[in-house]
């Protein structure tokens, strides 16, 4: 089986129903950011403040390099992944990829409480939520399949994506 590669902005659930999607494919699940970090020993927002969201994105690129030649994994992306042409090359032709999407003022509630997130350490994040997912939109959207989150659990999220791949 390729690859399953979920995609999104952060707080779309892409870390939990990829928890339960591994379990119930029994796919070796890979979180990319916590990978990251534990490759780097320090945390995202200290790799955000020390060396840049530049030198992150790199990070993230050659992890995708090196996971995309192996099989059957579930990955759960960084949310910013996908906003590069070469990354979305490899996330497409090395697996398929599904857009979890919630509205901002939903993933605002779901992220609220986590302080590691770099990009929303500012004085409105809803509103940097939603300019950010307009500025990735483009990216988001292509895509091989997208779930909207909002309103369903990361469990029916995961039966969803299990659905679509057995089409």
């Amino acid at each position: 089986m390729k690859n399953i590669y979920l995609v999104g902005f952060m707080g779309t659930g892409k870390t939990i129903v990829g928890k339960i999607l591994s379990g119930k494919l029994k796919l070796k699940f890979i979180e990319m950011d916590d990978t990251i970090e534990k490759e780097e020993g320090r945390t995202i927002t200290e790799i955000f403040a020390t060396k840049g969201e530049q030198y992150f994105r790199k990070l993230e690129s050659n992890f995708l390099k090196k996971i995309s030649k192996e099989i059957n994994l579930v990955v759960s992306c960084g949310g910013g992944l996908i906003c590069n042409e070469k990354n979305l090359k490899v996330l497409k032709e090395t697996g398929t990829t599904f857009n979890l999407t919630a509205e901002a003022k939903t993933i605002y509630e779901r992220i609220k409480k986590y302080s590691h997130r770099p990009l929303l350490n500012v004085a409105n994040p809803t509103l940097k939520i939603a300019e950010l997912m307009r500025k990735r939109a483009q990216y988001y959207e292509q895509a091989h399949h997208t779930i909207n989150t909002n309103e369903i659990s990361p469990d029916e999220v995961a039966d969803k994506i299990i659905d679509i791949l057995n089409g």
